[in-house]
């Protein structure tokens, strides 16, 4: 198969901003006296900000009214915000910007498949903005992950079929987004949580496109 753009994730795939959202996810709580634990912080990767929210209130058995609700998201990502404004290309993570200058070299078009809503200020900060031809954000979308929007909004953006599209995840919701969009998905992180994944690397380091991008 002749694959000719790559769809990236973003948090736990380019860089991690996992850490900042559970600590501000964690601020939020404090409203309604709940700590939530890293193991739950896990079940919200890939999730919408106002799914996250639910969750958390679920988990908390906190009722909330939907004004109580927008008051809060927008403290969330207030606070999102301020603990990422210091994020330099440091915290890009290992291999990924070799991984991108290979694929950029081989003719590759690359879109960014992101639910969040801060995705442009990311790249911005740590300095990947010009690698990506095209940025489809939550600002962008109205359905999050595992429904496939996000990446056939990108792949139609770019100006190809689905099937000629290979999209990079490390969450299990937007694994599922891919398979449900008609695109081969290469998991990043732990083989048995991305099982359903046509390949899965722990991360980029020593990556070559050549091997990777065969099917």
């Amino acid at each position: 198969m002749s694959y000719k753009a790559c769809l990236f994730d973003l948090d736990g795939v380019l860089v991690d901003t996992a850490i900042y959202h559970f600590k501000a996810w964690k601020m939020l709580g404090e409203n309604f006296n709940y700590q939530l634990t890293e193991e739950q912080n896990e079940q919200l990767k890939g999730v919408s900000r106002v799914e996250s929210l639910n969750r958390i209130l679920a988990w908390a058995s906190y009722s909330a009214t939907e004004e109580q609700k927008e008051i809060w998201l927008k403290e969330k990502n207030d606070n999102y915000l301020s603990l990422i404004s210091s994020m330099n290309p440091a915290e890009i993570l290992p291999g990924v910007v070799d991984f991108l200058d290979q694929i950029k070299e081989n003719g590759y078009k690359i879109a960014l498949g992101s639910a969040s809503k801060n995705a442009e200020i990311i790249l911005e900060k740590t300095g990947l903005m010009p690698w990506f031809d095209l940025i489809i954000d939550g600002n962008k979308v109205s359905k999050s992950k595992p429904d496939p929007e996000v990446f056939l909004k990108g792949a139609e953006g770019l100006g190809f079929l689905p099937s000629e599209c290979i999209v990079f995840e490390d969450a299990q919701a937007g694994v599922e987004a891919a398979i449900s969009g008609g695109m081969k998905v290469i998991g990043i992180g732990d083989a048995s949580v991305l099982s359903d994944a046509d390949k899965v690397i722990p991360n980029f380091v020593g990556i070559k496109s050549t091997d990777l991008l065969l099917f």
